[in-house]
């Protein structure tokens, strides 16, 4: 039986384009969908009294109370934005939810289905479960994403589009500016619209929460208690009229100057109004479903289409077979990345015994390199449940950057491809033996994995043609980005002190490895793959890994105090954060001198086992990684680490002790 709709298609358009409908109730027992105008409730009395007509008709009595009652009980709300709906489920009856989403797939396609109150545990574990964490509706990222959620939040009861609708809590905000306005209506219009407003503000959800509220206003000195108990309908216009501009001058009065005016591109009123309408409660849906993510990857990890397991077999999420329905659909195309295949069949290989798997993208570059680096640098993230483990698994997949793919788009042929990108995926996992060896802390249990694409690329020969494709897998770690240490961080007691230690041992590593861009030389250091882990006990910074030592052996020939400035600049960044800078500097110069002599002492020592770790491997002038290798250790042993740090020193430019910059 198919799905019956009481009111317009969700995503109906009228004559002028704007929506007919923002919201609707659906009945997944009854298979119906309720979208008249007005609010939830309305639209539930709506389904009772057509499930009453038959009752009528034969004689019976109406639907007591409590059968209605019953009745709104296992019903679902929803939202409907532009090209979507999303819908608001009850965390004690997640499987109503998912049988709303079923009989919604029926009308629309499901990539344009999502869901709210992923803040709630049980609502985001359940989505989790299905491996849909893809259905979750984003946040906004940018501005103009801000500026494009206030927009479409504008929505009507019955009368005039005038209230900001949170989709999360239902309720509908009025601003000054909007109920300045209602001023231009005729008599009957502006009664109407008050005596809606007035009705509405003692209205509340099935969330609790008021179903109109009046936007960024003291409470103190106006709200619904403010609202004359009178039906205004029934009042004269000039007593209509009076009545309205003593509630718009207090209203006014309420607020404060910047939120008198509606404007979407002030950062106050975008702010403020962007809070309203993301419920403190719901206001970081992404970032919290792994709540383990830096605050650098919030709201930039774009969840992609995976599948679940059932009885212990995995079903890819039906949407595939959408997109493989429509080929020339960029946009489906681009959420249905096959590559997650690969990733998920490597993942169940692994593991086993899987309860579900999520995979991300990272939607763009953390670093603050601005650099065409050149080569794949497309990252993913898998969230995966093993079946009786106490917590999830988050791992972090990054491609090889010169992969076969790469090298055909050269134009180069098939098997010298192969080659050379096995050749390089050999120089990756030496670089990472070298850092290692060399003091580089870098995050532990990488793994190799390869899976396979189709060829889609300049290569006219090879087009189409199913081709290997290498990646490296590892445990995501948790912590902050150097160069992102909020200013409050600097402020705490003890904080600048730890990080300025890690920070002088970290590039007395990175300074000895030449980690820098191949093609400029530019020095690559506390610049986005620092990583900050605190001591959960002290908040204070506990340890420094370099999340990816890309870079390294790059600079393997020049003198290393020619690197002078690059290596005071973390301290010369910090000079107007931190309290105390010179001694910032002295503790940073100070763990990098240590350091140096630790790792050069290291060789010294044990000479023969550095030499001769790479001795195996191909020798090349031209820039092989034993050639790197030989030159790095030469380097170390030559270096005056006293006059290095004396470079170093004189490159640093700082204000007294206690005065920022």
């Amino acid at each position: 039986m198919a799905i019956e709709v009481i009111g317009p298609h969700p995503l109906e358009r009228d004559a002028t384009g704007r929506q007919k409908t923002r919201i609707g109730t659906i009945f997944p027992f009854w298979r119906t969908l309720v979208t008249l105008p007005g609010i939830h409730a309305t639209q539930c009395l709506a389904f009772v009294d057509r499930l009453n007509e038959p009752r009528r008709a034969a004689g019976q009595p109406p639907l007591t109370p409590e059968e209605e009652e019953a009745v709104s009980a296992r019903s679902v709300d929803l939202i409907f934005e532009t090209d979507h709906i999303l819908i608001r489920p009850d965390p004690e009856h997640m499987e109503l939810a998912f049988e709303a989403d079923e009989l919604l797939a029926e009308l629309v396609s499901k990539r344009d289905i999502r869901f709210l109150f992923v803040m709630n545990s049980k609502v985001r574990d359940a989505i989790k479960a299905r491996g849909e964490c893809w259905r979750i509706s984003p946040l906004p990222q940018s501005p103009e994403d801000m500026q494009r959620l206030i927009a479409s939040s504008k929505v009507a009861i019955k009368e005039q589009p005038i209230y900001f609708y949170n989709r999360f809590t239902g309720s509908r905000y009025v601003t000054c500016a909007e109920f300045a306005r209602l001023e231009n209506l005729d008599a009957g219009s502006l009664a109407r619209q008050l005596q809606e407003i007035a009705v509405h503000c003692d209205c509340r959800n099935r969330e609790g929460s008021p179903e109109v509220e009046f936007f960024a206003v003291d409470p103190q000195r106006f709200g619904a208690k403010a609202l004359p108990r009178v039906d205004f309908t029934s009042l004269a216009e000039a007593d209509l009229r009076r009545c309205f501009q003593e509630l718009r001058v207090r209203f006014c009065d309420a607020v404060g100057p910047d939120f008198r005016q509606d404007d979407p591109q002030a950062e106050v009123w975008r702010n403020r109004m962007l809070s309203a309408l993301i419920s403190q409660r719901d206001r970081s849906i992404t970032e919290d479903v792994l709540r383990d993510l830096s605050p650098e990857f919030f709201m930039q990890v774009e969840w992609l289409p995976g599948g679940r397991f059932e009885e212990g077999e995995f079903i890819f999420d039906p949407v595939f077979d959408e997109a493989d329905s429509h080929p020339s659909d960029e946009k489906l195309q681009r959420l249905c990345d096959p590559l997650v295949e690969g990733f998920i069949f490597n993942l169940i290989r692994e593991y086993v015994d899987l309860e579900y798997v999520n995979i991300g993208r990272i939607t763009q570059s953390l670093s603050k390199r601005q650099l065409q680096l050149g080569g794949r640098r497309a990252v993913y993230l898998a969230e995966l449940k093993v079946r009786g483990a106490p917590a999830p698994i988050v791992r972090f997949i990054r491609f090889q950057k010169w992969g076969i793919r790469e090298r055909l788009d050269e134009g180069k042929p098939l098997l010298q491809a192969i080659l050379e990108s096995e050749e390089y995926t050999d120089y990756v996992l030496d670089r990472r033996l070298g850092v290692l060896q060399l003091g580089m802390n870098v995050p532990p249990g990488l793994s190799l994995r390869r899976t396979r694409e189709r060829y889609t690329g300049v290569n006219r020969d090879f087009h189409g043609q199913l081709i290997p494709v290498t990646y490296f897998e590892r445990d995501y770690q948790s912590g902050l980005a150097t160069d992102k240490l909020p200013l409050s961080k600097y402020l705490k007691p003890g904080y600048a002190e730890r990080l300025a230690g890690l920070l002088g041992r970290a590039a007395a590593a990175n300074i000895i490895v030449g980690r820098a861009v191949e093609r400029t030389k530019q020095v690559m250091f506390d610049d986005g793959d620092e990583v900050i882990m605190e001591d959960p006990a002290t908040g204070l910074p506990a340890r420094l890994i370099v999340s990816d030592p890309t870079g390294a052996f790059s600079d393997y020939q020049r003198g290393l105090p020619g690197a002078a400035a690059e290596y005071a600049r973390p301290v010369n960044v910090r000079a107007g954060k931190v309290v105390k800078p010179r001694e910032f500097a002295d503790t940073y110069l100070q763990a990098f001198r240590e350091e140096f002599l630790r790792i050069q002492s290291d060789y010294r020592k044990r000479r023969r086992a550095f030499d001769t770790l790479f001795k195996h491997g191909n020798y090349d002038t031209g820039g092989s990684f034993a050639y790197r290798w030989e030159c790095v250790l030469r380097r170390l042993d030559q270096t005056d680490i006293n006059a290095l740090v004396a470079g170093i020193r004189r490159q640093i430019k700082l204000p007294p002790d206690g005065v920022s910059t």
